[in-house]
């Protein structure tokens, strides 16, 4: 299985650099068995039936681009150098694994200051990472880091434009309560509390579940062979409750469909050891690719993703090779926006396809 078997053609103008407004009028390509709907994303009630579980990732982004001041004293006097930090993770000493640019005009001990209530130590480097000590802890971290920092877009929007205070509110989903992601689950971004209300008012169960979204999820693949490639790790948890709920859907029937691959793949982990969904709490570098055998997921709802990515083999495997490069190209002819802030598709397999009603809910 090659990389270039995942590749395709995007016009540059697709790329989206702000999300819809308001978040439920993005568009949202369904794929249902092999035919190919049209559609919004306020329309997805008409695409589920009673007794369907959405899978909803709970993780809250944390602020994480920071951008600070090294002092150094020396014999030429004082001097400063400006320092980009990105927190990737908590480590378990309590320090922060970071990236900084330039990593070469900081050494281990000297302090960077971020505004006049953080900063950091550099402790020590490693694999390219910095491990900075921070000056505060827990609730003081958190609202020095919210005052500080600037929402991690992802490169192919950072390098369009800066991040903004709008970023703070469009890069976090509705529902976000448990903060450790430096990126969004973002086709979660598409839901509003009207779209949610209907949801659940027409019987469609809805389940948290929390994996922390890592800046691994935007480093490409560089294997030829793919099936070599080694995934990044990400913190989750499948709580005893989620699980239960999950398991009682499926047994009277209702499809599961997690909003999001990190749902996904934070459910396919929390099923690899018995073969159906289980409580679960670790980290998990599953990687998805064609072949894999799907355990929980019945269907998806997702962005649309970079060629020769992970996230794009994921849902080759749901859908298959074929039917993802025929959707795409779909999305590519109708002016689909890509990407994080970019539009939605709800990827039904031949195998979940069967309605209780009219094929067609806008026909």
């Amino acid at each position: 299985m090659k990389l270039s078997d995942f590749d395709f053609d995007l016009p540059e103008s697709l790329i989206a650099t702000r999300p819809a407004h308001p978040r439920s009028s993005a568009r949202l390509l369904v794929a249902e068995g092999g035919t190919i709907h049209d559609a919004h994303v306020f329309d997805l009630p008409g695409w589920l039936r009673p007794g369907d579980r959405l899978v909803l990732n709970d993780t809250r982004v944390i602020p994480a681009r920071l951008s600070g001041l090294r002092h150094r004293s020396g014999a030429q006097g004082e001097t400063a150098a400006r320092i980009e930090a990105t927190l990737l993770e908590p480590r378990a000493d309590g320090s922060w694994a970071a990236l900084l640019k330039p990593l070469k005009k900081i050494r281990a001990g000297e302090e960077i200051v971020f505004s006049e209530r953080l900063s950091a130590t550099l402790e020590g480097v490693a694999e390219g990472q910095g491990h900075l000590r921070f000056n505060l802890t827990g609730e003081d971290f958190d609202a020095a880091l919210a005052e500080a920092g600037a929402m991690p877009l992802p490169p192919y929007i950072a390098a369009k434009r800066p991040a903004d205070e709008q970023d703070k509110t469009d890069y976090q989903t509705v529902w976000a309560r448990t903060s450790g992601a430096v990126a969004a689950p973002t086709a979660s971004l598409h839901f509003d509390e009207p779209l949610l209300a209907r949801l659940r008012d027409m019987g469609v169960g809805i389940t948290f579940v929390t994996l922390h979204v890592g800046a691994g999820t935007f480093l490409p693949v560089k294997v030829e062979d793919v099936t070599t490639h080694k995934m990044h790790a990400e913190w989750g948890e499948v709580t005893p409750e989620a699980a239960a709920e999950i398991a009682a859907s499926r047994a009277a029937g209702g499809r599961i469909v997690p909003v999001g691959t990190t749902a996904l793949r934070l459910i396919e982990s929390a099923a690899r050891a018995s073969g159906a969904i289980a409580p679960w709490r670790g980290e998990t570098d599953i990687f998805i690719y064609p072949g894999f055998d799907f355990r929980v997921t019945d269907a998806l709802m997702t962005n649309f993703h970079l060629p020769k990515s992970t996230l794009l083999m994921l849902v080759s495997a749901l859908m298959g090779q074929q039917s993802i490069r025929d959707i795409y190209a779909h999305a590519v002819a109708e002016g689909y926006r890509f990407f994080s802030y970019g539009d939605a598709s709800l990827l039904i397999p031949p195998a979940s396809a069967q309605r209780l009603h009219d094929p067609d809910p806008l026909g």
